[in-house]
This record gives structure tokens, sequence and C-alpha cells, in this order.
């Protein structure tokens, strides 16, 4: 909270997050919260998505407290561009968390927490009210703490080279102060050079996830192309207003569209000085052809490839319960119950018909893509996303070999 007004940033919380007045989506995750006491994966990183697209947080910066709490959250969260410039861990023994939790207090008229050691009211009458908050026994507090620990060393490998554990049994204002002076560095990137950076591949190649984990690395901005063209038809802007009978048809937008749309992200200050990492675009020789016309050269190109077995068993064993809008996977996230399982719906797009169509069109230009970028790095994309990352990442830092005449 300290680290929220001294820099300005908005704090955000699951609290805070399902508190929004203003959001359909927050009155479902109130009324989803009051009856289980969590959230489902999706419903959360929708909240967050959301609420770190208002002006405050945009302009202002943010801090996430408490999110992520699992490592499907932390991948959700990256797989969307969210990335994080610094990640704090406050650690301190067990035995003292829960000594500290026992001494909780709280009034119940003016809901301000005090404890019995640290931070006890002068005044007798608000004593003589304060009560013990719900889930601060011992029993509760080490339960929850096991959660914790559990979960915390499978996020902890989502944020490297960002990380920084700070001991929290040391008095708050030593906590903030090396809070606050980790936050206000800067870290040096590995990068040789301003990196721009094109991932192609099928569709559930992984792109998306191995963009975000760029991004969050190396401080590049991730440009998903068909993420710029929703926002623009939603933002109304005049290329929007152009989009938008595209869309409403199902039709391809044209490149010519799609390349302004593009410019006018690419040239921003940000995609200039930092780098950018671009998927979705180009899909062809001739796309490609425009955009290097237009001055807009990759310095890295990564062809991603995926059988199609590997594809079809990642994509149309998808599923959404339309009730909390939690994302499953029948083979590696199945869902917990059969109750959620007899209600999952599957999307028209993942149907193995439109996979292979989509996948037969990638494929079918692929080999032209391939040759237009003569030093295009290929890569097995049938594999853990990390180990991909790490080979991703070496053909970055590493120059590219030269090709034998």
């Amino acid at each position: 909270m300290w680290l929220g007004k001294h820099l300005n940033s908005s704090l955000l919380s699951v609290e805070s997050l399902i508190a929004q007045e203003y959001s359909s989506l927050a009155a479902d995750a109130r009324r989803h919260y009051q009856k289980f006491q969590t959230l489902p994966n999706t419903l959360l990183v929708r909240l967050v998505q959301e609420r770190l697209r208002e002006e405050d947080c945009v302009r202002r910066g943010w801090i996430l407290d408490g999110i992520p709490e699992t490592r499907e959250q932390a991948l959700m969260i990256q797989t969307l561009g969210i990335s994080p410039r610094h990640v704090i861990v406050l650690s301190a023994p067990d035995t003292v968390l829960i000594e500290r939790n026992l001494g909780k207090r709280i009034d119940p008229q003016t809901g301000e927490i005090y404890h019995t050691t640290f931070d006890w009211p002068p005044e007798s009458e608000i004593q003589n009210r304060l009560i013990v908050p719900a889930g601060v026994s011992e029993g509760e507090t080490a339960r929850r703490l096991l959660e914790y620990h559990r979960d915390i060393v499978r996020i902890l490998p989502s944020y490297p080279k960002i990380l920084k554990v700070i001991p929290a049994d040391q008095p708050c204002v030593d906590v903030f102060c090396q809070a606050l002076t980790y936050v206000q560095t800067m870290h040096r990137s590995n990068a040789p050079f301003t990196p721009r950076v094109l991932l192609c591949g099928p569709m559930g190649s992984g792109k998306s996830l191995q963009a975000a984990l760029l991004a969050q690395k190396y401080g590049l901005v991730n440009v998903c192309c068909g993420q710029l063209l929703k926002e623009a038809m939603a933002d109304k802007s005049k290329y929007g207003e152009m989009i938008r009978p595209f869309f409403e048809k199902e039709m391809a937008v044209p490149d010519n569209i799609i390349m302004k749309v593009l410019r006018q992200r690419l040239d921003q200050q940000d995609c200039v000085e930092r780098g950018w990492v671009l998927h979705g675009f180009p899909r062809d020789r001739d796309q490609a052809r425009l955009m290097d016309g237009l001055g807009y050269k990759p310095n890295r190109v990564f062809f991603l490839n995926v059988p199609f077995d590997s594809i079809i068993e990642r994509l149309t064993l998808r599923r959404t319960d339309p009730v909390t809008g939690e994302r499953y996977h029948l083979m590696y996230k199945p869902p917990p119950t059969t109750e959620i399982q007899a209600r999952l719906l599957q999307s028209p797009k993942d149907s193995e018909e439109q996979i292979k169509l989509r996948t037969d069109l990638f494929y079918r230009n692929s080999a032209e893509l391939e040759e237009f970028y003569g030093r295009a790095i290929t890569l097995n994309g049938d594999q853990d996303p990390y180990t991909v990352f790490e080979y991703i990442e070496s053909g970055i830092i590493n120059p590219l070999p030269k090709k034998v005449p």
C-alpha cells in the first residue's frame, strides 16, 4: 500500500477488483466470491485485464497485490502480454506470520485493522469493541501458508531476472525502503541490440505465450496483430470503422487496412525505443513484402513448427464452462467434477475441421514466407514452452549464423 501511494500507482488486489462499482464483470465476480470465497482463473485474469485498460493504470502504472496466486494464472497473464517490470516476494518464517495473524483485531464499525502487539489503539472505547477477524486462527493460517508455499515455488520461475526476495521479518520502514529502491531500478537487457522479433507458426503453436515471455524478460512491446484490430474496432477509431464490416461478416481484413493499424502501433515511441515482438502478421509472402517495403524489418524471425496431431490435441480438447467462464483442457486441465464436465462447451473455432483449414492455409504459405525471411530460425514448438523460450532467447542473444554460399 505504501508503494502504491509513494509511486502514485494503482493498487490491484482481488478485493479491489471485485469491489468495482461500474463493472458488470466485477459484479459477477462478487457473486461468485461471496458463494465460493475464490474466483476461477479465467474470471480473475479477465478482471485484471479489464482494470489495466483504465486510464489511471495506463498513465500512472500499477501494482498487483497477491496476483497471480497460481502458476496457471501467471501463464494466463503472460499470454495476454501483461508483463510486470519488477516482482517482489516478501518472505518471513511461518512462525512469525502465524504470530502476526493471531494478534490481528478489527474494528467492526470502521473496518480498521489493529494488532495487539504492534498497533494497539490508545482509546479504550475502540479497544473494547475490537473483535478477532475470521480466518486468523493458528490452524487456518497454517493451512493457507501450506497452500501458498505449494503455489509460490511454481510461480517464481515465470519471472526470472526481475524477481527480488525481501525479508519481511524486519521493521516495515526497512521493508518499504528496500522495495522502493528495487522498483526504481531499471533492468538491463541481455539483448545486444534493439530486438524486432517476428514469431510465425500455425494456430496452437504457442506464439502468444512466447511473445509474452519475450516481452517480460526483454521489455519488448508485445504486438498481436489480431488484438490490435479488435482494439481499434473497440476504440471506434477511423481504422476501427473500416475494420468493423469485415469483422461482422467474418471476412478477412484487407492487408492495406491491417498495415495502417500496424504502422500506427510500431511507430509509437515504446516500440521504437524498446523493440517489439510481433505475431499474427505477416501470414504470407505478399504481406511480408508489404511490411518490408514500408521499412518494418524484423531482425530476428522464428518459425515454430508443431505436428498437426499435436495442434489437434492442444486445440480440439479446449472447453469453456458457460457458468463461470473458466477454461479447461480435457487432457491437461480436466474439470474437477462430472457436473462441470457435462456443461462444458467447445468453441466452433476449435473444431477439427476449422483447425485443419487454418493449419493447411498456414503451411501452404509458410514455405514462401521462410524463403522471404532467408535467415529465419526454425524451432520445434512441440515441447515444453520454457524449453522453446530458451531456444528463442539463444537465437536473440547470439549472432545469426552466416549462410554458406
